[in-house]
């Protein structure tokens, strides 16, 4: 199970986020002493920590700066600032991601797994049935036979092998290939979820993707 660690100061939203992360399946830290914050994440072993940009004492930007002298532990950044200059010196200041209040929850935890992907060390081999994944080489092998994804094609089967077996929207599907920085229009989603069902047919897994109807997909 991966950790994170929420510095908010504002209980509220505090309570929420850790709700929201603990149901998705996170364990949760919350800091709520605030005199001591830098050695708090310093100390802690969490997988990401989430800090907002307005704190009593040091702001998290002065925090955050301070942590990359010693950690590489993903951080995201909490603000209702709104202007760009925030989002320019958050991630000069080593940052993975940024993220305006108030957020949608659904956005903020993909963001958040994908901020715990990039940081991952890639695994060598992921299975799929008896097929072997490779995102490092972004390919599909079963017994001699390969197919190799392109970048959307494996975002799009990463994130249904991750959720496999539920439902996975096409707006989540979207989500996640612009947090990767992917543009893609409705109809070339389909076209790539075209493609994919192809190259899984290929491998001997022609019906690999179910389509539920004004629901999405789902990898079985």
């Amino acid at each position: 199970m991966k950790s994170i660690m929420i510095i908010e100061d504002e209980k509220t939203l505090r309570e929420e986020l850790s709700v929201l992360l603990q149901n998705a399946g996170y364990e949760t830290l919350c800091v709520t002493d605030y005199e001591n914050v830098s050695k708090q994440m310093k100390a802690s072993d969490a997988d990401l920590i989430l800090l907002d940009i307005n704190l009593p004492g040091e702001s998290g930007e002065t925090l955050l700066q301070d942590f990359r002298k010693q950690s590489d532990t993903p951080v995201i950044m909490l603000t209702s600032r709104t202007t760009e200059i925030d989002e320019v010196l958050s991630m000069s200041y080593g940052a993975d991601d940024y993220i305006t209040k108030p957020n949608n929850p659904t956005i903020l935890l993909l963001r958040i797994s994908a901020v715990l992907k990039r940081s991952a060390r890639p695994s060598a081999v992921q299975k799929y049935h008896d097929i072997e994944v490779s995102t490092v080489k972004g390919s599909l092998l079963r017994k001699d036979a390969e197919q190799i994804l392109t970048k959307n094609e494996m975002i799009i089967f990463q994130l249904l092998l991750d959720r496999q077996g539920e439902i996975v929207t096409r707006d989540a599907l979207m989500t996640a290939l612009w947090d990767n920085d992917e543009f893609v229009n409705d109809n070339a989603l389909s076209v790539n979820i075209s493609r994919l069902r192809g190259k899984l047919a290929e491998l001997g897994l022609p019906d690999a993707i179910e389509t539920r109807k004004k629901q999405g997909y789902v990898l079985k």
